[in-house]
């Protein structure tokens, strides 16, 4: 495996768009193909990715609100239990401690032929969270980040 990097990678930066997870990856703005979170429980989130999946994510100017993951029906996508710590979950916790900043991807309609795209928004701080009851009625945890200046 690679090693973590916090912040911009190569020459990439916010406004870049791509067009799959693939891409994604192989540029390694955000190196997992299928989760929302690239960190560990020891160092910290490095990317997360907002693909409008959970009913709490809410993306806007100034802070963005990014559910947790787990807990969902596989086939219809609600959320069927309470979330539980996974190592997405515990990247985020720790980044809320060690402040590094985290890279958000989101995806967005495209402006050509193309249905969607994910776009690169910046560097974002954790700075809080919360594990409560969500719109389902289920304990979800609902991590709050900040733009950083210049990120």
């Amino acid at each position: 495996m690679s090693q973590p990097v916090y912040g911009h990678v190569g020459s990439y930066r916010p406004g870049d768009t791509f067009r799959n997870r693939i891409d994604l990856s192989l540029s390694r703005v955000h190196r997992p193909r299928r989760t929302g979170v690239c960190g560990t429980q020891q160092l910290g989130a490095e990317s997360i990715v907002l693909a409008g999946q959970y009913e709490e994510d809410d993306f806007g100017e100034d802070e963005i609100l990014y559910s947790g993951n787990g807990g969902r029906d596989p086939k219809t996508g609600r959320q069927i239990m309470d979330q539980v710590p996974t190592t997405g979950i515990l990247a985020l916790l720790r980044s809320i401690e060690t402040g590094l900043p985290v890279r958000v991807l989101r995806k967005v309609p495209a402006e050509d032929d193309a249905l969607e795209v994910y776009r690169y928004e910046g560097l974002y701080q954790v700075v809080g969270s919360t594990y409560g009851p969500g719109k389902s009625g289920f304990r979800v945890y609902v991590f709050r980040l900040r733009p950083l200046i210049g990120g």
